[in-house]
């Protein structure tokens, strides 16, 4: 029976018309011509032929400062456009407490739309990148920030999350060039490593760009500027990969994470079940949360709170706001009000810009003020 289950995740994605990845080539891709309308990119493409190499020129870099590395890089992107504000900046409004362990993609995201208005720059997220993705981006001039698991020597903490400015590519070396805010600027990594360690964060992605070029940018990244065709096809890339290796965990987990982000949480969940089952690093949930999104829908509430104290356990959990929000939407489900609370309340005083947090308590401090 649980087999049938998983295979039924393998087939799920039958239902959908899942639009296929850019071209596998690796010095030609599907460029979309020229939109007018930036909320409906144009079908038609040529292939564009682009160069064995290219460098973003420009940028500044700032090497990070402990446990920063969102907000320096996210600065260094900024640098691109004529930002001239230090990490600091980003840092005082990504992470309050400068123990916090992680900054997601999509708070960097709000802080460039949000909270950088002299300058007339915007940044989106995408998922299910690929080299060719960063090759035609980097070859517009358009900054590309990703996200991956890292292990850097000599230090060798442990796998963690990272995230890599790139700043150009070398189709004759196999390698990107990035500005590294850990390691230094120029830092490379050949295509064999980014392959496999973007993986772990379902080759998530962030775009840095000038407002008036939106509509070339979506054009550039065809069906995947609709967010909800672009998890379409970031499923499909994931499910590949686990019928091609049914040990690949990351497979396992990045299939759970589209599915949650579709609103598909029995399937989610079936996914993470698979990839923790087959052993992911104790780090995870200190940046992905898509299982407690998938069950805490399914209503496995148990299984959130077990996750969550796991977080507290393992020795670095207590430094991620979402652990203590995402305990408290569980507690609050079981009846716990109280505990519920004090989880929000925890998560609010850790990071009061981490706005699902305030809200949860502001409503549940109301309604328990008045009942």
């Amino acid at each position: 029976m649980k087999t049938l289950k998983l295979w039924g995740l393998f087939i799920a994605l039958m239902c959908f018309a899942v639009v296929g990845p850019l071209a596998a080539q690796e010095t030609t891709v599907t460029q979309p011509a020229p939109a007018t309308d930036a909320a409906e990119p144009t079908a038609e493409a040529t292939q564009v032929l682009l160069p064995g190499t290219w460098r973003l020129n420009g940028l500044r870099y700032e090497p990070q400062k402990w446990n920063n590395c969102g907000p320096a890089t996210i600065t260094n992107a900024l640098s691109y456009f004529g930002y001239a504000d230090n990490q600091d900046r980003a840092a005082s409004f990504l992470k309050p407490n400068g123990e916090d362990k992680n900054v997601s993609p999509n708070q960097m995201v709000y802080f460039v739309n949000n909270q950088v208005p002299e300058i007339p720059v915007f940044a989106l997220e995408r998922v299910g990148g690929t080299l060719d993705t960063i090759k035609m981006l980097l070859f517009n001039n358009f900054p590309v920030i990703i996200e991956a698991g890292y292990d850097p020597e000599p230090d060798r903490l442990g796998w963690m999350g990272h995230y890599l400015l790139v700043s150009g590519y070398d189709d004759l070396q196999r390698v990107i060039y990035t500005y590294d805010s850990y390691i230094g600027p120029d830092t490379t990594y050949d295509y064999d490593y980014i392959q496999e360690f973007w993986q772990h964060f379902n080759y998530t992605y962030i775009v840095v760009y000038e407002s008036g070029r939106e509509p070339e940018l979506l054009n550039l990244l065809g069906s995947d500027a609709d967010i909800r065709q672009n998890t379409i096809s970031a499923l499909e890339k994931a499910r590949e990969e686990a019928v091609a290796d049914q040990t690949n965990k990351w497979a396992w987990f990045n299939m759970g994470t589209n599915f949650t982000n579709l609103g598909m949480y029995e399937e989610g969940a079936a996914a993470y079940d698979h990839a923790f089952n087959l052993g992911m690093p104790f780090r995870t949930l200190w940046y992905q949360f898509g299982p407690f999104e998938a069950y805490y829908h399914i209503g496995a509430y148990d299984k959130v709170i077990t996750y969550a104290q796991a977080n507290l356990n393992d020795g670095g959990g207590h430094f991620v706001e979402e652990t203590f929000y995402y305990g408290g939407l569980a507690r609050e489900a079981l009846g716990e009000t109280d505990r519920a609370l004090n989880n929000y309340l925890e998560a609010a005083r850790f990071n009061p810009n981490f706005t699902l947090a305030v809200e949860a308590r502001d409503r549940l401090q109301a309604q328990i003020n008045g009942s």
